[in-house]
């Protein structure tokens, strides 16, 4: 029996659909499909573990290392409990895009992460904050933020995520990326306006 056949059948013995699944360990359906299938050849361990996780199983038993299916070595902690939150649109990391206002699914976050809504990253400009193109945001909705801290930051109706600095004696805004290759936003004057914090991002997942 191969990995993708157990991560398979303990899923329908769980009585879960591929997207289900992939919520749970923050992958898209897609993804688990190519489990499945064995179209991945080599599946990182932190996603074996998950999967292992998510499924009641040790890693050793999805890799065909073990025949003990169900019983969970010392030191594994079960997933948080998680609520379905709102994935609305797409954001930009790098240079904005419209950002789209349609809700297009929900996501599995952790209860605790006090998030509203998530927002799905385009490009590469916050990759030293460890986000990723196609990494999906939780943004905490709040029309202000502490300088430093990384926002949805909406200009004039198009989205971008960025680290927010604001300086008072200057009126100064500074948007800047988590990438030395991109330049930051500046904005003063009567162009502040157009520029609309829509909430603190407090949390992501790599969306593999």
């Amino acid at each position: 029996m191969t990995m993708g056949e157990r991560i398979k059948a303990l899923r329908i013995q769980h009585g879960l659909t591929q997207e289900e699944l992939g919520q749970k360990v923050g992958v898209q359906k897609s993804a688990i499909y190519k489990y499945e299938t064995g179209l991945v050849v080599n599946l990182k361990r932190s996603m074996i573990e998950k999967l292992a996780l998510a499924l009641g199983v040790k890693p050793t038993y999805l890799m065909g290392l073990s025949d003990e299916e169900t019983t969970i070595p010392p030191g594994y902690e079960p997933l948080p409990k998680t609520v379905k939150r709102p994935l609305v649109g797409s954001i930009a990391c790098g240079q904005p895009i419209t950002a789209e206002e349609n809700v297009e699914g929900y996501i599995e976050v952790p209860e605790d992460a006090k998030c509203d809504f998530c927002l799905r990253c385009k490009g590469d400009s916050m990759i030293d904050a460890g986000i990723h193109d196609g990494d999906v945001v939780y943004i905490h909705i709040q029309p202000a933020v502490e300088n430093g801290q990384i926002a949805a930051v909406r200009i004039d109706g198009e989205a971008t995520l960025k680290r927010v600095f604001w300086n008072e004696e200057t009126k100064t805004l500074q948007l800047l990326a988590e990438n030395r290759n991109y330049a930051p936003l500046v904005y003063t004057g009567p162009v502040l306006e157009t520029v609309h914090i829509e909430g603190r991002a407090v949390g992501f997942t790599h969306w593999f």
